[in-house]
């Protein structure tokens, strides 16, 4: 089945029909989602998706535009949430130079603190690299040696996927790779292996062609599946299988009875 190992469901573009997608979730063959936070109210709702619905799990992180908001207080609380039993990754974390909302300074700051929550409580990481390739890398093979986890949403050279692939990373593939003006990504997937690449929506962002510009959700990763199949010119099946047992393997703790 599928595994969508990043989504955003506590959005509000949600409000309206968020119990009624997701109690469509299975029936469409969706058996998996890892709700991120990127704030720290979006930590709290995801940890809130995850008691309520037994398929969602939590990551719970702050965003590089939202760490002004982090100090001792809010750390230690976030630190203390990594405990809860459903919260399975820290992230998403890590550098975002395109808004720069925050000091670059402050984003490493952060970046390397959330990075170390997760060595000390043994959980995966969710990366955020926006415009920021280089200093990410640098803080990543310094401080995340001893961590896997997923370069989110990834934007960046053949040879940086293959940097992180080789550092125990998964690379995160979403609607991005559907559009016309991803070559760049569409190289990537061809390059790299299959066991080392996971499916994600960001929805309710980015959305897939067909529906590009249109609220996404888990029920679009169909689309995914089939562009990364076209690529490596296999079946959509392999495709289904394989990323789910990628993202078991990067959360453990949702591991069930695989397809």
């Amino acid at each position: 089945m599928i595994f969508d190992t990043h989504a955003h469901y506590d959005d509000e573009q949600f409000n309206d029909d968020r119990d009624i997608l997701l109690n469509h979730m299975e029936d469409n063959g969706i058996c998996t989602i890892i709700n991120v936070g990127a704030s720290l109210d979006g930590c709290k709702n995801s940890i809130a998706l995850a008691e309520k619905y037994p398929f969602i799990y939590a990551s719970i992180g702050v965003h590089p535009d939202e760490v002004g908001n982090l100090n001792e207080e809010t750390f230690a609380w976030l630190k203390k949430q990594c405990e809860h039993q459903k919260v399975v990754a820290v992230g998403e974390i890590g550098l975002d130079y395109y808004w720069d909302n925050e000091s670059h300074d402050l984003q490493k700051k952060w970046f390397i603190a959330q990075l170390n929550i997760a060595k000390e409580k043994n959980l995966p990481v969710v990366i955020h690299s926006r415009e920021a390739a280089q200093d990410t890398l640098e803080i990543m093979k310094e401080y995340a040696k001893d961590l896997t986890g997923i370069i989110h949403c990834f934007s960046y050279s053949v040879e940086m996927a293959k940097e992180y692939v080789k550092m125990g990373f998964y690379i995160g593939i979403g609607g991005v790779v559907t559009f016309k003006n991803s070559k760049k990504l569409k190289d990537v997937v061809s390059e790299i292996p299959l066991e080392r690449i996971v499916l994600e929506t960001d929805c309710p962002y980015l959305s897939p062609v067909p529906n590009r510009g249109k609220r996404n959700s888990s029920l679009n990763l169909t689309y995914v599946i089939e562009e990364i199949a076209s690529i490596k010119d296999i079946s959509p099946e392999e495709v289904i299988r394989q990323t789910e047992l990628n993202a078991y393997t990067v959360y453990p703790k949702c591991r069930k009875n695989i397809s």
